[in-house]
């Protein structure tokens, strides 16, 4: 920790992992941690790959080297060239996911639908981006881009559809994975019931969702030892079975098979492809999990055990295929050595829990980010960890994930139904990153357009393929992850589209500085001991309940503050970074603004520290602006717009940086003061021509203490939202009931700010869409 005037800073640092250099050890170290968060889901496909190629049987031993070479050739372009070694590259300092690919456009391109964005959040340490030449392809792109709204939102939509595409991953992964696993119970006991698997699997299921609140901190060092025996074993197996059965599978490597099998196959080959495509389930949440690790970490972890060990063990279970054709629904466990057949099951069961489990984090992730950009509704978000902020529990979506994942393992009680599902939920998400990593590609990586060009053709060929093949599949369980997407789609968009139309709002009716000034010092009230603070959206003027509170009451506390809490589409602010404060009038109003930033990796939980951290910068801000009233004559520092009414205003963050930001025809001159340096470069003569200010600066620091023990009160607007009377019926229903019922059951901002319900004050109003 460091003082600055008065001021605590935690100056503690967040690296992201590709902005640091890594001993080979320690880069092993973390290719072997990685393997238990990022490749659970993609190790546990081969319990249920060829069952769902051939839910109806092997009718050509041919059609098994066909398959395994699909087989083969999908796990080399998809996670090995695709994923790892390009879509890893595509990370948000070190953050993926649909989310972080979405954050990164936003800083290129002006196409975030709240326009809440100030040039000031650009000065991040955290805000990246690049620059391009104004004739180049990516400007053109830029412009196209920002030129229509429709093209924003449906930029928005894309990413939206991937994102509840990737819940209804968190549903069907652990719905496929543990019921698979549990289904070796089956082979060694041939007449026991399915319902007794399924059974089963529910309460391992149960218990995987009850323990969740405990978060993976105190287990997860287990996670890389189990899917690292895992693999081991399940290459271990592959290569013997290839050694006793029949090696001649290896020949799967040449392509000629897979023309041949689609020509002897016909649609039934063609549409295989569904089960084919649960070989590189997991590719996803790849991408997603990748804040944990370095990419190179990744990539080593992949091409020397993943890629290696799946290869051996999709060819060993094909060797034995090939002499019990009629083994196929359980072809996993059938191969499996006697000697080793429940150590094996045992391990099974554990790596398919831990897929799952790296899942529903992924979800949990998700999810946190898409609240944090406003396109999900309130929900209670809670840290597992001291140690990694990106470890969170979000109980509501926790038991609503339960819900599904059991209700989908005991309704369909198969796999093959199940498999259905999961490959039409991932090969969506696989599209949706595909176009998002072509405007990638243009605006951030400026690529030439031709191999924008040929990464996009080839990765929609091959994916579309694969969907063309999972739309067959809707009537036998593929419309499920479907059904769950429409769902999850509509809460977030009706929720987002009643954000923006709630900051328009606000932004059209927020209140003129003239007015303000207009009424005096006093505001023409009676203004009563204590401090106001009043929460608002709006990073730039005043806003409407204030005038609609001063308008209803007759008195108004002696110091008022308008705090904006906002998220950026950055992965993180830093704390020394995260408040900005000005002045909003003269000093005699004693009116200020205060702006808390926060990234989509950042929670704003219930922190006691909050409202201290803001009266500490607020306090900073009084005596650096007093400082610089002192130094106006010296060259250290700079006052702007002490007079005009149209100018430059200034904000000053809580390091005592100050940024500049664009005008605001609303706001008054008077709280314009932007610092050029720093306070803590001012040297002794400077500070001692300020003594002059320094009588002013220590009456106004000890008026805010004394307002401050009088009592704080926390004035929250409670805005409803209706829809106009000539509103369409689809307009009506979206806002007047679905909007509605998410506002009504969602958490309140009360309780997200941790404001004392003694010391909160909520003014109401109503505006019409």
């Amino acid at each position: 920790m460091k003082k600055l005037a008065g001021l605590e800073i935690c100056t503690e640092k967040r690296y992201s992992f590709d902005s640091l250099k890594f001993s080979s050890l320690l880069l092993l170290r973390f290719a072997f941690q990685s393997l238990g968060v990022v490749y659970g889901d993609l190790g546990t496909s081969p319990l249920y790959v060829f069952y769902n190629t051939f839910p109806h049987g092997i009718d050509d031993p041919e059609d098994i080297i066909g398959a395994l070479s699909l087989i083969i050739y999908s796990l080399t372009l998809i996670p090995l060239l695709k994923y790892v070694f390009i879509v890893c590259r595509a990370n948000d300092s070190g953050q993926g996911g649909t989310f972080a690919l979405y954050s990164l456009l936003c800083r290129h391109a002006k196409v975030i639908t709240i326009p809440n964005q100030h040039r000031t959040d650009e000065e991040l340490t955290t805000y990246s981006r690049s620059t391009f030449h104004e004739k180049s392809f990516a400007a053109k792109t830029k412009r196209w881009l920002e030129h229509q709204t429709f093209r924003k939102n449906a930029l928005l939509m894309l990413v939206l559809v991937g994102t509840c595409m990737v819940i209804g991953d968190g549903i069907l992964t652990p719905a496929i994975s543990v019921l698979s696993a549990s289904g070796g119970i089956k082979v060694d006991h041939p007449h026991m019931s399915n319902g007794v698997v399924v059974l089963v699997a529910v309460v391992i299921l149960v218990g995987l969702f009850s323990l969740q609140h405990y978060g993976t901190d105190r287990v997860g060092w287990l996670f890389a030892p189990i899917v690292l025996l895992w693999f081991l074993l399940i290459g271990g197996i592959g290569m013997l079975n290839i050694w006793k059965y029949d090696s001649s599978v290896l020949k799967a490597f040449s392509p000629v098979y897979i023309y041949r099998y689609f020509r002897r196959g016909g649609r039934d080959g063609w549409t295989s492809l569904g089960g084919i495509m649960l070989s590189i389930t997991g590719t996803e949440a790849l991408f997603a999990d990748l804040a944990h690790f370095p990419v190179s970490a990744i990539q080593i972890a992949f091409t020397v055990v993943v890629f290696p060990c799946l290869l051996l063990a999709y060819s060993g279970q094909a060797a034995y295929l090939m002499n019990h054709q009629d083994h196929v629904v359980d072809a996993f466990y059938r191969s499996i050595p006697d000697s080793i057949y429940w150590p094996v099951f045992i391990v099974a069961t554990a790596a398919a829990i831990v897929a799952s489990q790296a899942t529903i984090s992924a979800t949990f992730s998700i999810i946190k980010q898409a609240l944090a950009l406003g396109c999900f509704p309130r929900v209670k978000v809670v840290h597992t960890s001291k140690k990694f902020l990106g470890q969170i529990y979000i109980p509501d979506i926790n038991w609503i994930l339960m819900i599904l994942c059991i209700a989908v393992t005991a309704g369909f009680k198969n796999q093959s139904q199940i498999g259905n599902a999961y490959g039409t939920a991932v090969v969506i998400v696989m599209l949706a990153t595909t176009l998002l990593m072509t405007l990638i590609m243009i605006l951030v990586w400026r690529c030439h357009w031709i191999l924008v060009l040929i990464f996009t053709a080839l990765s929609l060929v091959v994916e579309c393929t694969y969907f063309s093949a999972v739309l067959f599949k809707v009537d036998q369980g593929g419309w499920v992850p479907l059904v769950i997407a429409a769902a999850f789609l509509v809460i977030m968009y009706v929720w987002h589209y009643g954000t923006v139309k709630r900051y328009e709002f606000e932004m059209h009716s927020k209140v003129s500085m003239a007015w303000i000034l207009g009424l005096g010092p006093s505001l023409g009230l009676v203004r009563v001991p204590g401090i106001g603070l009043v929460y608002t959206e709006l990073a730039s003027g005043v806003p409407h309940i204030f005038s609609h509170f001063i308008t209803n009451l007759p008195a108004i506390h002696s110091v008022v503050v308008f705090v904006c809490v906002k998220y950026l589409p950055v992965y993180t602010v830093p704390e020394e970074e995260r408040f900005l404060v000005k002045r909003i009038g003269p000093k005699n109003f004693h009116m200020f603004r205060c702006v808390a930033r926060y990234g989509y990796k950042d929670l704003h939980k219930k922190d006691e520290n909050f409202e201290k951290k803001l009266f500490d910068s607020l306090f900073l801000f009084v005596r650096l602006e007093a400082m610089m009233e002192g130094c106006s004559d010296s060259d250290e520092y700079s006052l702007y717009g002490q007079q005009t009414l149209q100018s430059t205003d200034g904000l000053l963050n809580n390091n005592g940086n100050s940024t500049s930001s664009n005008q605001d025809l609303t706001m008054s001159s008077v709280d314009s003061i932007v610092p050029v340096k720093s306070p803590l470069h001012v040297n002794s003569t400077v500070m001692s021509s300020s003594q002059m200010s320094s009588h002013t600066e220590t009456d106004e620091l000890e008026f805010l203490n004394s307002c401050r023990d009088a009592g704080v009160v926390h004035i929250l607007g409670n805005t409803v939202v209706r829809a106009s009377r000539g509103s369409k019926f689809y307009k009506k229903i979206a806002i007047d009931y679905i909007y509605a019922f998410l506002r009504k059951i969602c958490r309140e901002n009360s309780v997200i700010f941790n404001v004392p319900h003694e010391s909160l004050l909520n003014v109401g109003q109503i505006f019409y869409v």
